[in-house]
């Protein structure tokens, strides 16, 4: 799950703050004074807990939730950039020389068989490829 798509629910958020202001806490914590049911909120560290947002301990029968900040710091960085006009591109890891040679080779592959069998639908002639390259 991506950092940014689990931070863009309001109730997810509001979890965030509960663990960044009472330190490690249980479901049952999370949910007093929410107006959300516990599975809800359960699913909602799900989520969290797949962007690497929240860390969980068992404590017997109970699972005890923590703030992981470390994926904060791609956000950080995001809003730095934008703050100093570097924009979201300049966030990208640039692409690389093979992968657009790749890319390049590909639309030429492309093109060329869309021109061969745009050529064939224009024909008479009978010849497949394979009696063409005999």
């Amino acid at each position: 799950m991506d950092v940014f798509a689990a931070l863009a629910d309001p109730v997810r958020r509001d979890l965030l703050a509960h663990l960044a202001e009472e330190g490690t806490s249980r479901v049952v914590d999370l949910t007093r004074d929410r107006g959300i049911s516990r599975p809800a909120v359960s699913r909602h560290l799900r989520v969290l807990s797949a962007a690497g947002l929240v860390s969980a301990t068992e404590r017997g029968r109970e699972r005890h939730y923590a703030l992981d900040t470390t994926p904060l710091t791609q956000v950080d960085e995001l809003l730095g950039r934008l703050r100093h006009g570097g924009g979201y591109a300049a966030a990208q890891p640039p692409v690389s020389a093979t992968a657009l040679d790749a890319l390049d080779l590909e639309v030429r592959r492309t093109v060329r068989d869309r021109s061969h069998h745009a050529g064939e639908r224009h024909t008479d002639d009978t010849t497949t490829d394979t009696e063409e390259s005999a």
